[in-house]
């Protein structure tokens, strides 16, 4: 009975992760086939970054993932910090609650629901575009909000309130007080969250296929319209690289997100030659 927990937690692993075994196995298939693995090659690699829609795919999407993630994550920890300071629990609990809809909801229920907004508000505004790059900009940054919110909150519960206090009491204006204080010490929860948006923004692909307009694509909407075609290893070697920059960013979230007891009280000394 002691093995079954290590049984199982192997089981789980294998059916997690052998799909995705397999397809970074073959994307360095040396065949165009999807089931025979013919030798260890880099051709699809090659052939990858010759393709001048995937590039560019590839460039959308990263535009798309840090200009969203940097404003979710700016308008993210404001609203932890105005949370953090209402009086009313009841109140911030109601918040707290509209604020986490969005991360509940399906992603095809906020998908439909952005682009029926994008395309009403555009109509009674008489825009010819109703869908652009516009549209999903600000439907990454709806998305994201939750989570990046969800990542610096805790931070601010462990923050002392005092150190704030006696920085004003100090000489600090609010905002020299907010500055010097309280960011350093919520740091890790505002890099946790500016990650993980970056990373959901990076691999999203039902909100930005029902917000998108003509003339966009991001990496994920490229593979699903080359899957209308024909699965080659070409997709397989796409699909790795986003795996490993998803992972990699997955784990440096980790790493910023952990309690950092070394966060010492120094940090968050005050000086009023600012």
């Amino acid at each position: 009975m002691k093995a079954l927990p290590k049984i199982y937690t192997a089981l789980i692993f294998v059916i997690l992760y052998a799909p995705i075994a397999v397809m970074v196995l073959f994307s360095f298939n040396r065949a165009n086939s999807t089931g025979v693995f013919a030798g260890f090659s880099l051709y699809w690699y090659r052939e990858l970054f010759r393709d001048g829609a995937t590039l560019t795919a590839l460039k959308n999407t990263l535009i798309l993932a840090v200009l969203s993630s940097l404003i979710a994550t700016l308008i993210g920890t404001a609203a932890a910090v105005g949370l953090a300071r209402l009086k009313s629990r009841y109140v911030r609990g109601a918040v707290m609650t509209v604020t986490n809809i969005p991360m509940m909801n399906p992603d095809i229920v906020t998908g439909i629901s952005m682009m029926l907004l994008f395309v009403f508000v555009c109509t009674r505004l008489g825009l010819s575009a109703s869908l652009s790059f516009t549209t999903v900009l600000i439907a990454h940054v709806t998305f994201n909000l939750p989570y990046v919110i969800l990542s610096v909150t805790p931070k601010i519960r462990q923050m002392d309130q005092h150190l704030t206090e006696a920085a004003m009491d100090l000489g600090c204006t609010p905002f020299q007080a907010f500055w010097k204080v309280e960011l350093p010490l919520i740091m890790p929860g505002v890099i946790s969250g500016l990650i993980m948006a970056f990373t959901l923004s990076l691999d999203d692909f039902v909100i930005s296929y029902f917000t998108t307009g003509n003339g966009f694509e991001t990496l994920p909407i490229r593979i699903y319209s080359m899957t209308k075609k024909r699965v080659t290893p070409d997709m397989y070697a796409l699909s790795t690289l986003i795996f490993i920059a998803v992972l990699v960013l997955l784990l440096l979230s980790n790493l910023a997100g952990r309690d950092k007891k070394q966060a010492k009280l120094p940090k968050a000394t005050v000086t009023l030659e600012d």
